[in-house]
């Protein structure tokens, strides 16, 4: 499975958060990074979302699949 395979939610950090923006995979629960600015925070949340797959795969747990299919233009 590849990490841009999973849709990520992007939302700014208020001050008292720290600031920068917070990215989010709802589909792999507690998956999460942060970042400076929004694309940071995607490419951040690309790390992240492979390191819970090797967690997984250490813990024998199941990767769901992305609850949105993508579809790249050719």
């Amino acid at each position: 499975m590849s990490p841009l395979s999973y849709p990520v939610l992007v939302r700014p950090l208020s001050e008292d958060e720290g600031g920068g923006y917070l990215a989010t995979v709802p589909d792999l629960p507690g998956c999460m990074s942060d970042g400076e600015t929004p694309e940071e925070a995607i490419v951040n949340v690309r790390d992240a979302i492979l390191c819970w797959f090797e967690m997984a795969e250490e813990m024998n747990r199941p990767v769901p699949p992305p609850s949105i299919e993508l579809k790249l233009a050719s």
